[in-house]
């Protein structure tokens, strides 16, 4: 689906949607406690229903109501399994090390760019621990054998969701191990989100192994930052929005937002990238609108979704924008935008953005692949025309 967006600020009020990096994190913890939990989850999207999709595959209950998840936890672990972790990097990283500390034989299948996303030094680690992994397919991955309790080590500037995973893993073996997290750590607020699940659930993220997990009994998904952003964002460029659902004190990263957007406003500023990866593109339609800016440690932009950093130079430049990057640093010159097409590269970060982008834009904005918002905000081109975006839809 594309869709072709007329010039228009949006006006009215919303309720953001749940945080898909914390549905994550709770439907797993949740899935290895004592006794059944209410994840109080209002809307969900593809990546957390492969999540859910996957703990079910593991042996958990998971039953969808109008609320969100009833989730009756794993009591019998098959002998083998197959999840489908769709798109979701975060699904696939979580559950690997979670199948290995489960000692289930796992064919993990993945599509879209999933399959081309790195799993090292996740892997290696676990076969130094356990664990054999292999590619029977260029879409699948296979873990056999279980981990075992004990010292692991993982460079913390690959990706913050290995270390999430292995938290996770070692919370559910027998006996108490160590995480040591070498290097500079890029995304640490992922990784505080996840010692925060683990930690409501009753577990010791500092000693993992040490606590079993204890359901709360009910607990709720608080409001993504990461997709309120897109709408803060639009705020920022003259719109009208009043936002609910935004928890200000969260460990969410992406929390950021409010710190960086009168940054954009008043010069050129240079912004780490470094834990605000999913940012990037929205924060670079304010830039181009307003005095630029220099986005440093963009190596893991290149490992999203798309290129991110290939994408927005993309994105931008078919807006009628301009931006340059080099090896860890991209540069938003301060150009205004006026409008155009913009391939989304089935991110929907990218689409999201280029929806934000035509609120101020002077030509209607087309994206091609509108539909892969459903990656994380299924309802959003909806929500999009409630509050004033007037688009039209063309089917290819």
């Amino acid at each position: 689906m594309d869709v072709t967006i007329s010039p228009r600020r949006l006006r009215g009020e919303l309720t953001v949607i749940p945080s898909k990096s914390q549905a994550h994190r709770l439907l797993i913890c949740a899935a290895f406690s004592d006794k059944p939990t209410l994840l109080r989850c209002s809307e969900t999207n593809r990546d957390i229903e492969a999540t859910a999709d996957c703990l079910a595959a593991l042996g958990a209950g998971i039953n969808r109501t109008d609320s969100g998840y009833t989730v009756f936890p794993v009591e019998t672990v098959p002998e083998r399994a197959v999840l489908n972790c769709r798109e979701s990097g975060s699904t696939l990283r979580f559950l690997l090390p979670v199948a290995g500390a489960l000692g289930v034989d796992t064919v993990f299948t993945m599509e879209g760019r999933l399959p081309q996303r790195p799993l090292s030094p996740l892997w290696e680690e676990m076969e130094r621990m356990g664990c054999s992994l292999s590619r029977p397919t260029a879409d699948t991955v296979r873990c056999t054998g279980k981990l075992r309790p004990g010292t692991y080590s993982i460079d913390g500037g690959v990706s913050s969701q290995y270390i999430t995973g292995l938290l996770l893993a070692l919370s559910l073996l027998e006996g108490p191990s160590v995480l040591e997290i070498t290097g500079r750590v890029e995304s640490r607020p992922y990784i505080e989100l996840t010692k925060a699940a683990i930690s409501l659930f009753g577990g010791d993220p500092e000693h993992p192994g040490e606590q079993k997990f204890h359901s709360p009994g009910e607990v709720s998904v608080e409001g993504d930052w990461s997709n309120g952003a897109f709408f803060l964002a639009a705020n920022e460029l003259g719109s009208r929005l009043k936002l609910h659902g935004l928890v200000a004190d969260s460990a969410q990263g992406d929390r950021a937002i409010l710190e960086i957007l009168p940054l954009l406003r008043n010069g050129n500023p240079r912004i780490s990238a470094a834990d605000i990866p999913d940012l990037i593109p929205v924060l670079s339609i304010v830039a181009a609108c307003n005095h630029g800016a220099v986005f440093t440690d963009i190596r893991r932009l290149r490992m999203k979704e798309s290129d991110r950093v290939a994408s927005v130079i993309a994105m931008l430049e078919g807006l009628g924008g301009r931006a340059e990057a080099d090896e860890n640093t991209l540069t938003i010159f301060p150009s205004g935008l006026t409008g155009g097409v913009v391939d989304s590269c089935n991110d929907h970060r990218i689409a999201m953005s280029a929806a934000i982008a035509a609120t101020v834009c002077t030509v209607p904005v087309t994206v091609l692949g509108a539909q892969c918002v459903s990656k994380s905000y299924p309802s959003f081109w909806e929500e999009y025309r409630r509050l004033g975006g007037n688009y039209e839809q063309h089917l290819r």
